[in-house]
């Protein structure tokens, strides 16, 4: 491997190359708690392909399939491809960069062991590496991970350590073992021989199919995936696109991007929890600024329809983060227009817990515009309901929700299949059009979470009502912990919660604070640290609660 000599008084952490001059378009890895190698040392820019091709990754992972989805690509007129990651032993792509690290650590360092933070796929990757080497492995995890990726970890032969409540609290304590126990940390993304790792899927996809790709989908968490991925393919196929992936609620790569630095996030969405970082990589950072095109921000019901898109080809079920790569090329073909392209999607993981299905199963109707959501003022008068109904027409109704309001009017949240996004507003315009007042819920995420399952009415008890949206960690005390930092004086009016197997869980909660207190309601949600969405304004809540 090429190394470059560090000139220390170089104030901006540029490199040298071997004959002393600065190399501009390559950076110094300064030594941080997850970086093993005690040294400063640079990443050459073309130091990369070498690395992938030498990788040592074949000794745990497979060359995964990369199958074409029949039924998908038809239905998009696209040839859409499926880099099967979710077939390796682990059932995610991330053993390759885990075992590509620790294999190429001295024998010394593997003798004394190794450590990493992770909540679920990385975590696995290093424990079945370190069975494979013959290592101890000792993986530290949030006290909110759920129990079924701990038993997967300790079956593996990992040592689990749970501690804290997020990620960042989990490797705060493993870089504190790390130096304690001189043990080396496996960092899941920001390191060079993790990256080179991943890089491997990009070789096989050039090798797999020698034939024409007009562009590459990858999930973008911590960004080890697609700077692999992109740092191989655009050396040796510069006219593939390489799309980066992410979600809207967990975009820090693209945030950084478009900055020009890294960019932390004060929260993260958790249904793809495996791409929920807040901060991105370093290097990561700097090879996805360096290679990848374009990016695409998918939602949750995307998200899901992918999931069912996948399930209907190939009779697997990929995990929210494994399908994003999916979500993605059917968004982006449709916003650009493509017919005839051949677009390969990453699908990068399938640790699924069973409970979320039913989540993903309800929402990925309304994912793929099969779905559409409505809530309808109807005038309580003989013959309106019927009138309703016959609008609605010979369409599958998905949802019906009816709760009279007064003695003139009546609410109903409906749902109805649909054959194209188009279809909403033509039937949100035909009710209006038939002296029905309608708002189009398609896109409203209390509405699809909470409110089709609370249909009731505004109490008259309720003045001074604020409707706010959270996550709660799934884990004993999360619910006391709110209401123990809540003011005594407010009163809990409205409650609703949710939980599709995932480690946190979805509550809509109604509570009534005098107008005097509104700034101190503000600081608690703000120090009490849950996501959160305030709903106070929404009109469905002004219609049905």
């Amino acid at each position: 491997m090429l190394r470059a000599k560090i000139d220390q008084s170089i104030p901006d952490g540029r490199q040298c190359s071997p004959d002393g001059k600065v190399a501009p378009d390559a950076v110094v890895i300064w030594p941080t708690p997850y970086f093993s190698h005690p040294a400063f040392y640079a990443i050459m820019s073309d130091d990369y392909l070498k690395r992938i091709l030498t990788s040592k990754v074949y000794d745990v992972a497979v060359e995964s399939p990369l199958e074409t989805a029949t039924q998908l690509s038809q239905r998009i007129s696209n040839t859409i491809l499926l880099k099967r990651e979710d077939t390796q032993a682990v059932f995610s792509f991330k053993l390759r960069g885990a075992y590509n690290k620790m294999a190429n650590l001295t024998p010394a360092a593997r003798n004394r062991g190794v450590i990493a933070a992770s909540a679920g796929n990385h975590a696995q990757g290093v424990a079945l590496s370190a069975r494979r080497l013959g290592c101890r492995a000792v993986i530290v995890m949030p006290t909110t991970s759920p129990q079924v990726k701990i038993d997967a970890v300790r079956s593996l032969g990992g040592e689990v350590v749970l501690a804290g409540e997020s990620f960042s609290d989990a490797y705060a304590h493993a870089v504190t073992l790390e130096k304690k126990e001189k043990l080396t940390f496996v960092h899941p993304f920001d390191d060079p021989d993790v990256i080179a790792g991943q890089g491997t899927i990009g070789m096989e996809i050039l090798r797999q199919h020698p034939g024409p790709i007009d562009a590459i989908f990858v999930a973008i968490g911590g960004g080890g995936l697609v700077s692999g991925v992109a740092a191989y393919v655009k050396q040796l196929r510069p006219e593939i696109k390489i799309i980066g992936v992410q979600t809207e609620d967990s975009d820090a790569m693209l945030r950084s991007v478009r900055a020009g630095r890294r960019v932390q996030l004060n929260d993260v969405g958790l249904f793809s929890d495996g791409t929920a970082v807040k901060m991105v990589g370093a290097e990561t950072f700097r090879l996805t600024r360096k290679y990848v095109d374009d990016f695409v921000v998918v939602d949750t019901d995307a998200i899901c329809a992918a999931i069912k898109d996948v399930f209907t080809d190939t009779r697997s079920v990929l995990e929210p983060a494994g399908a994003m790569a999916v979500a993605a090329a059917k968004q982006y073909a449709a916003e650009h227009k493509l017919k005839g392209k051949t677009l390969v999607a990453v699908a990068c993981g399938a640790n699924m817990n069973f409970d979320r299905l039913r989540f993903v199963a309800e929402r990925a109707e309304v994912g793929e515009m099969r779905e559409a959501v409505f809530a309808v003022t109807m005038p309580e008068q003989r013959g309106s309901f019927r009138k309703f109904c016959e609008l609605v027409g010979n369409r599958s109704v998905t949802e019906f929700n009816y709760r009279i309001s007064d003695a003139q009017r009546a609410h109903v949240f409906v749902g109805v299949q649909i054959n194209s996004p188009a279809e909403s507003d033509k039937i949100a315009a035909n009710f209006r059009r038939h002296g029905f007042d309608t708002l189009d819920l398609t896109h409203d995420e209390m509405a699809k979470m909470h409110l089709r399952h609370m249909v009731g009415g505004h109490s008259a008890l309720a003045s001074n009502e604020l409707l706010y949206r959270f996550e709660f960690p799934e884990r004993p005390g999360a619910l006391m912990r709110f209401l123990n930092a809540m003011n005594p004086n407010w009163n809990i009016s409205l409650f609703h919660y949710r939980n599709q197997g995932a480690d946190y869980g979805r509550i809509l909660i109604g509570i009534q604070v005098p107008p005097s207190d509104k700034k101190l309601f503000k600081t608690f949600v703000a120090e009490l640290g849950y996501p959160h969405w305030n709903e106070t304004d929404n009109p469905a809540y002004k219609l049905f609660l």
